[in-house]
């Protein structure tokens, strides 16, 4: 237990790791400000020394995690033409559907004032599922250029569906619920598919090339 007046080092991380295994573990019915100050071995009054209450702290663990995922598909360029183009866009798709996963970002929508704050802050262009859709276009864009993906292709128009199913799939998840991550596979697949792109192992031709 970290005693009081003592600073640590990233506490911000150290309570939303907390309150995601509080999550994890208990369900949101659990979640409180004091089950994450002591999921995270800290004083009771950590939380609120840099949040304003749990909302905030919500919205911001949401907020926190769709960055993670947004910086992570920054990077997707950098991998065209390496792995499959499906392979590839599967792993954009996972993380953002793990960024925060069904339960806690349906904490957010259950909390209004989380749920405002989290729309506010994406509005504002906090990095989120315009972000990612933005560098998912990038990325299809440069495999067209190489060949792995037809020269038809409305590349934006896939980044959108694939965002689009996954924002979907992460708003109205719920606990208990099937996992979604192999409607997430089965559409991109699909998606490959139609856009001529290699599907199975590093290298392949596009069909039709």
């Amino acid at each position: 237990m970290s005693p009081r007046g003592v600073a640590m080092p990233d506490v911000r991380e150290r309570l939303f790791a907390a309150a995601e295994r509080v999550l994890a573990r208990e369900g949101p019915g659990a979640l409180t400000s004091r089950a994450v100050t002591a999921e995270a071995g800290c004083a009771k009054g950590v939380l609120h020394a840099h949040f304003a209450g749990l909302d905030e702290f919500v919205a911001d663990l949401v907020l926190d995690r769709f960055a993670h995922t947004a910086r992570a598909a920054e990077e997707l360029t950098g991998r065209a033409g390496g792995d499959t183009v499906a392979g590839n866009l599967c792993g954009v798709a996972l993380a953002l559907l793990d960024s925060a996963g069904p339960t806690i970002a349906g904490l957010a929508m259950t909390r209004p004032a989380a749920s405002l704050r989290l729309r506010q802050a994406l509005e504002s262009g906090a990095p989120g599922f315009s972000a990612v859709q933005e560098s998912i276009t990038r990325y299809l864009d440069a495999e067209q250029r190489l060949g792995r993906v037809s020269a038809g292709t409305d590349t934006a128009a896939v980044a959108l569906a694939v965002v689009g199913t996954t924002h979907h799939l992460l708003m109205t998840g719920r606990p208990g619920a099937a996992d979604p991550r192999e409607q997430v596979r089965g559409l991109i697949a699909m998606l490959a598919s139609a856009a001529g792109a290699t599907v199975t192992a590093s290298g392949d031709v596009p069909s039709g090339e």
